[in-house]
Formats: structure tokens, C-alpha cells, sequence
């Protein structure tokens, strides 16, 4: 089988690694364009490029699928089916006619739950007891195409999206091997999704990480695992930045104290819409990681004080 793999972030590596390490003949590796990044702004290029440059596979970076030029590239390239992980482009209706098979996606949920490009980070927000990874064969809908298999594991309180996304991904390359020889054979029959079970995530922005006090505490939590590595859960205090990275939430110890105030002198403590959360490691900006206590020892009165709610005084 001739395969066309598309995908650009470090997670999507596995699968590449895996087809690669399974013998399959990859005639093109597609991702995204080098991106400025750091300090200098040099141009960085995507893992995937680097990983398929360390297997000796060919690279193709088009700034878009949708120019005429690529598409007729991509279709003198022949492909029996294209593999898709997190690539960071819709693809249209004359790119998923060139592979003969289609096109089979990688996405990290329980389809039809968590559609759309961030699905790890929306399961741990909806707090779901279990999460998992499914083979799908790509339409012209977003994550809606029929599932081919799926795999299923728990979603424990403590999981993380960094980490969660990656034991995805190695699980999602060992099930694509078991399932592409099947479907290429025609021995799998794609079932359609229910879109009446659907549930649809969003691109994440800096701003999403800003915490509203005024939700649950148990939902505050959700937001730090479900938001780390990126963008972070933070607050603001006296117009700084300031990163919590591990809470425990403290159900009955909020008592009626204003949403976002520091209810407690020897720890971090904050009243929250529903509860109170205490924080036990925070990164102030620029500063290193501390303990909720370590830092609330630097900082004057601030027993009563309440953090801030507006994100447009943050600098940035």
C-alpha cells in the first residue's frame, strides 16, 4: 500500500513511526509549513518534519491544500489512501478524492463525543470517566465520518492533556496497524456516527485559561489539567500574572466569602462559586514554580484581597 501521511504536531510522530517501523511505503510525508518561533522568531519546523527527516522519508510543506498546484502534486504522488493525525487543515472534497481508499483520521475522543481539534482538553473539562481514540474514515464533515474501531481507557481526575494526548496517540498507532490491512481488504465495514450524540470542541485561545472564579471549584481544577501545557489556567493579582498548576478542591470551606477572595492565612485558599480551591503550585510570570504557601508568605495582606476577574489587565 502506497501511504500519504498527513499531520505536523510532536504527537502525531507515533503513528508516523509506527507505519514507518511496519514497512509500509510512505511516498510523502505532508505537513505544515516551518513557523516562526522562540525568541528569535526563527523559523521552527513542525515535529513531523523532523521525524520524517530521521526516517528518511520525503517532506512536502504547502502553505495550503486548497492551491490547484498541490492538489495536482499531491495526486501524481498516487496514493492508495491518506493517514491523517492532527495535521491542522480541513481537507476538501478534491484532496479526499486522490487515495483510492480515502483517507483514515487518528482522533483522540470516543467519537461522536469531542468532535473538533481539541478533544482531549474537552473530555477532562466535562469531567468524563473515560475517554479513548478512534479510526476514522474522513468526509467532508468535521469529525464525522464512520468509525472503523475504537479503543477505550479511563479518564482518571488526575489526567492531563499533554500526557493524555500522547498515550492516546500510541494507542491509536498500535489500532490504525491492526485495522488498515482489514480495511484495505475490505473485511471492516465502517458504522456511522449518531450526530444526535454529538458534542463539538473549539480551538483553544490564551484567554481561555483565564479563571472565572465564580465557577465551581471542582470545574477551576478541570481547567488545569484540562488546559496544561497550553494556554494554563491563571488568575491575575495586582496586574500580575499568575499560573496555578495543581489544586485540590476544598468542597465545604468557602463559606460565603466573595468568589476569587483568599479565605485562608496559611495557604493559598480561594473561594470560588461553589467551594473553595487550594492551590498548591502556582508560577507567578517570569518567577519560578512555588508552593501556594511559599508564595502567599511574599505577599502583604493579602488575606480578604480577592484576585482579579477582568483578563484585558493582564499584560502580555
Amino acid at each position: 500500500m502506497r501511504v500519504m501521511f498527513l499531520g505536523s504536531p510532536d504527537f502525531a510522530t507515533t503513528p508516523l513511526e509506527a507505519l514507518a517501523d511496519a514497512g509500509y511505503t510512505i511516498v510523502s510525508v505532508v505537513t505544515q509549513p516551518d513557523r516562526p518561533s522562540g525568541r528569535g522568531r526563527g523559523p521552527t519546523p513542525p515535529p513531523v518534519k523532523l521525524a520524517a527527516q530521521r526516517l528518511g522519508l520525503p517532506v512536502y510543506q504547502p502553505r495550503t491544500l486548497r492551491d490547484p498546484d498541490v492538489i495536482a502534486h499531491l495526486t501524481t504522488l498516487r496514493p492508495d489512501i491518506g493517514i491523517v493525525a492532527a495535521y491542522g487543515e480541513i481537507l476538501r472534497k478534491n484532496v479526499l478524492a486522490i487515495p483510492s481508499l480515502g483517507y483514515l483520521n487518528i482522533h483522540p475522543s470516543l467519537l461522536p463525543l469531542h468532535r473538533g481539534p481539541t478533544p482531549v482538553a474537552g473530555a477532562i473539562l466535562a469531567g468524563d470517566s473515560e475517554t479513548g481514540v478512534t479510526i476514522m474514515k474522513l468526509d467532508l464533515g468535521m469529525d464525522s465520518g464512520p468509525i472503523l474501531a475504537q479503543a477505550t481507557v479511563d479518564l482518571p481526575p488526575t489526567a492531563r492533556t499533554g500526557a493524555l494526548t500522547q498515550e492516546l496517540f500510541q494507542i491509536g498507532s498500535q489500532l490504525l496497524l491492526e485495522v488498515l490491512p482489514l480495511y484495505a481488504d475490505g473485511r471492516i465495514e465502517p458504522r456511522p456516527q449518531d450526530p444526535s450524540q454529538s458534542t463539538v470542541t473549539r480551538m483553544l485561545r490564551k484567554e481561555d485559561g483565564k479563571i472565572d472564579w465564580k465557577h465551581p471549584a471542582l470545574f477551576i481544577k478541570r481547567m488545569i489539567h484540562a488546559y496544561d501545557p497550553w494556554p494554563g489556567a491563571f488568575t491575575i493579582w495586582r496586574s500580575q500574572h499568575l499560573k496555578l498548576l495543581s489544586a485540590i478542591v476544598r468542597p465545604d470551606q468557602a463559606g460565603d466569602a466573595t468568589p476569587g477572595t483568599i479565605i485562608a492565612a496559611d495557604r493559598l485558599l480561594v473561594a470560588t462559586g461553589s467551594g473553595a480551591l487550594e492551590a498548591l503550585e502556582i508560577q507567578p510570570a517570569g518567577k519560578r514554580l512555588m508552593t501556594g504557601q511559599e508564595w502567599l508568605r511574599g505577599q502583604r495582606n493579602a488575606l480578604g484581597q480577592r484576585f482579579d476577574t477582568e483578563f484585558e489587565q493582564q499584560e502580555s
